[in-house]
């Protein structure tokens, strides 16, 4: 009785077998059309589906925007805005070739047990524009990035507001990132982290001067005036000039080069005379003392001589563009010249009106002026031009005579009242007034030439 219930059981489980099966035939005949268990293409699950279920699932897959995180910020970016496309035609075909390549057996015994035998992914095929990428991150990058800012003057203060920290987003080392995450099919990985690199404050230097400078030149053209401006760091030889190549008036500040030739004129320290001709010169402006100092420089008394004599040693220092052809409060003479052509004044588009007697530029007087620095320190161009004929010790008191200058409302107004300013101001016909000087102070030594012309008077 057993073995008969046994043997009954037995027939029942087989014949319900062979119906699942059946079933299961039955079930998989209408799924040999559609993608076999344990298939993917380009990572995307498309067991199951038809050629076109695949292709719309791939398409939605990866036409999902990516995002991109900046700091706490996150945004979208469409695939399609990038130049994405995907080769659907040619990664669905390979997906159907090894389809087709699987046995009846095989691909029945998979789909009754759910799980392959042989696990197959088509690789993704797929192109993208790397410069419409990385324009997209310079966009986000332009929107979110904070750059470390630059000093700031206080209007009126006299004073500059310290630079910022901040931080800017590198395009490059972010693409990597950016280009796995648009390739990726899970939604979750379609995300990366741009990278930012901090910035530190930026120093107050002469990229900062000029910006402010020019702005306050700016201002000063809205009134109707035009600046000339040269600045040296003496302690590396850097330079700013707006307009400095201009020719402008010599004025009084041309004094600075009878200082000099009337030094290196001198076989030794000045006598009391001559020291009272530079006081005067220097301190008091005086036109009449420098006109003496030509005569030192002329070593006879002839100012038209002396002159000459300053005229060419300029050219001879490279300074081509600063001239006196007519001493001060002179009249022009047939034997001497009346002027001379430079290329400074030789340019057409210049905006100031020079006088034609004596000359020189803001890029010229503010070298000069470096020349004597130097040489002050025991180097430079006038003790390699002139050795011998001029001292370190005589640069010097060419320095400590221009300190003593306290006239002049340009340099010395814009600096405490501790910190020496070695200079000379000159005043126009109401067209042009000027200043030059060095700036002797603790964060360091600076030439200065500033130029302030208006044409309307």
């Amino acid at each position: 009785m057993l073995k008969k219930l046994q043997r009954f059981l037995l027939l029942i489980l087989l014949i319900f077998g062979v119906l699942f099966l059946l079933y299961q035939g039955f079930l998989y005949s209408l799924q040999r059309e559609k993608f076999p268990t344990g298939m993917t293409i380009a990572g995307v699950d498309v067991a199951g589906l038809t050629r076109e279920e695949a292709a719309t699932r791939l398409t939605e897959q990866f036409s999902a925007p990516i995002f991109l995180y900046h700091q706490e910020d996150r945004v979208p970016v469409n695939p399609q805005d990038v130049g994405f496309m995907m080769d659907l035609e040619t990664m669905l075909t390979e997906a159907e070739a090894v389809k087709g390549n699987k046995s009846f057996e095989q691909g029945f015994a998979e789909f009754v047990l759910q799980r392959p035998f042989d696990p197959v992914n088509i690789k993704l095929i797929a192109g993208h524009d790397k410069e419409a990428l990385a324009a997209q991150i310079q966009d986000v990058a332009d929107f979110l990035d904070k750059p470390a800012s630059a000093p700031q003057l206080i209007v009126g203060a006299g004073m500059y507001e310290p630079g910022q920290p901040g931080y800017v987003t590198d395009v490059e080392a972010s693409l990597p990132a950016v280009e796995m995450a648009l390739y990726q099919p899970d939604p979750d990985n379609r995300t990366a982290q741009l990278v930012l690199v901090d910035q530190d404050p930026v120093p107050l230097n002469m990229d900062v001067l000029e910006a402010q400078l020019r702005r306050e030149l700016q201002n000063a053209e809205e009134q109707g005036m035009t600046g000339s401006v040269f600045v040296m760091d003496l302690q590396t030889g850097e330079e700013l000039s707006i307009n400095g190549d201009y020719a402008l008036s010599g004025l009084s500040i041309l004094k600075i080069a009878i200082f000099m030739e009337a030094y290196r004129a001198l076989d030794g320290p000045p006598n009391d005379y001559v020291k009272g001709l530079f006081y005067d010169t220097a301190v008091r402006s005086s036109n009449f003392g420098a006109n003496l100092l030509l005569h030192v420089i002329a070593g006879e008394e002839n100012t038209y001589e002396g002159a000459a004599v300053l005229t060419e040693s300029m050219q001879r220092l490279g300074l081509v563009n600063t001239f006196m052809a007519i001493p001060y409060d002179a009249v022009e003479v047939s034997t001497r010249p009346s002027t001379y052509t430079t290329p400074a004044n030789s340019r057409p588009d210049s905006p100031f009106v020079a006088d034609t007697a004596r000359q020189t530029t803001a890029e010229d007087i503010g070298t000069l002026l470096s020349m004597i620095y130097y040489c002050s320190k025991g180097g430079g161009a006038l003790l390699a031009v002139y050795p011998g004929e001029i001292t370190p010790e005589e640069c010097q008191a060419i320095i400590d005579l221009m300190e003593q200058n306290t006239e002049g409302n340009l340099i010395r107004i814009g600096v405490p009242e501790d910190v020496p300013v070695s200079h000379k101001h000159g005043w126009g016909d109401n067209l042009t007034h000027g200043d030059a000087g060095i700036v002797l102070s603790p964060g360091g030594d600076y030439v200065i030439v500033i130029y302030l012309h208006q044409p309307d008077g």
